[in-house]
């Protein structure tokens, strides 16, 4: 038996217009930025149309890449509510795929945004085997004081008492056909721009691998600290990666793509010790990549941020499964190495619309 799980952050799957763009400009979106405004009434009636006319694009790829990403299980980040979703999936998702995704959980966790974390499952997967979701908590609430996280390198960003998760650690038990499964949907927090003489990754690290001890420690708190032996997935945006692509060049000469390891980050403390696998390293180096990363011609590279880290009792039959990233919703302006290149979904932009900024992580496990 087996099944398959997917995560995706979707980018904004929201359905509120944001206007606070009239009084702060950095909120503001660029085409708006190309007018003057006599009122902040006209302006919300041309944000409205902006969003509109954008978002049917934007959500048709985003349905068309979950679809082609085929899970039973979807680890979804970025969604505004519930009812966000069954929106989502009524009006768009549903014409891709059918009848898919019946259970549907979503708590709201701490983002100042309201982008949470959600997972969908259908009744059964591809192999008939019932899905049935047993229990869901959110971990939210959790301080690095309640878990023993709080370290000298957060001093002056964190106070003891601040949660740990950004968003949060949806914990999901499930039933699949009859094994017993959990997952771990994450989020970490964003490595947002330079500041205080450190790149972004680096003045932020201490709190998604504060993020990520948490992650571990309640599992470990539950299965024990190498796992007992139990079936889970980490899955997720961890906002980190472990390598790079460092991209050269441009398109009248090419491209050049360069492998560049960057240890130390969060990821690591999920794998440290087996604790769980990156199944995505199972691919070459050149194609591990979900994300295109760009400040400009002089910072540009391709990286992994979403994750789908397997326990050791999942990964210990399936050694020769691979991974699939699905990447026909990147918009054009993203560079592919040679040989990844993929016929875009239709209406794809050059930089808008595209079906998220991140591409959706699948793969297939044996339920043993």
């Amino acid at each position: 038996m087996t099944f398959r799980i997917a995560t995706f952050n979707a980018e904004n799957l929201l359905s509120r217009f944001d206007f606070s763009g009239y009084r702060n400009e950095l909120r503001q979106d660029r085409v708006a930025q190309l007018y003057e405004f006599a009122s902040e009434a006209d302006y919300r009636h041309a944000e409205i149309a902006r969003a509109l006319s954008l978002t049917d694009d934007t959500r048709q790829l985003t349905a068309l890449a979950i679809a082609e990403a085929d899970a039973d299980i979807l680890c979804l980040q970025e969604v505004e509510n519930l009812d966000t979703l069954h929106r989502f999936e009524y009006g768009y998702l549903f014409k891709m795929i059918g009848d898919g995704y019946r259970h549907k959980v979503l708590v709201e966790g701490n983002d100042g945004r309201g982008i949470n974390l959600a997972l969908m499952a259908r009744d059964e997967t591809r192999d008939g085997a019932p899905i049935e979701i047993l229990n869901v908590t959110s971990h939210a609430h959790e301080t690095y004081e309640s878990l023993g996280l709080y370290t000298h390198e957060l001093k002056g960003m964190q106070q003891p008492g601040d949660k740990v998760f950004k968003r949060d650690c949806l914990e999901v038990d499930l039933k699949v056909g009859t094994r017993r499964l959990t997952v771990y949907v994450v989020h970490f927090k964003s490595m947002g721009s330079p500041r205080d003489g450190l790149d972004g990754r680096s003045a932020s690290m201490p709190v998604r691998i504060a993020e990520a001890r948490a992650v571990r420690r309640i599992v470990a708190r539950r299965f024990g600290p190498d796992g007992g032996g139990k079936r889970y997935v980490i899955a997720g945006d961890c906002n980190d990666y472990v390598e790079k692509l460092k991209i050269t060049g441009d398109r009248r000469n090419g491209y050049d793509f360069v492998h560049v390891a960057e240890p130390g980050g969060a990821v690591e403390v999920l794998t440290a010790d087996g604790f769980a696998e990156n199944v995505v390293m199972r691919l070459p180096e050149r194609e591990r990549w979900t994300l295109f990363h760009t400040r400009g011609p002089q910072e540009r590279h391709l990286c992994q941020l979403d994750y789908l880290l397997a326990s050791p009792a999942l990964v210990r039959t399936g050694r020769s499964r691979m991974p699939d990233i699905v990447r026909a919703g990147q918009p054009w302006r993203t560079p592919m190495p040679p040989g990844q290149e993929v016929d875009r979904y239709p209406r794809t932009g050059w930089d808008r619309p595209k079906a998220s900024d991140h591409c959706p992580v699948a793969m297939t496990f044996d339920l043993v």
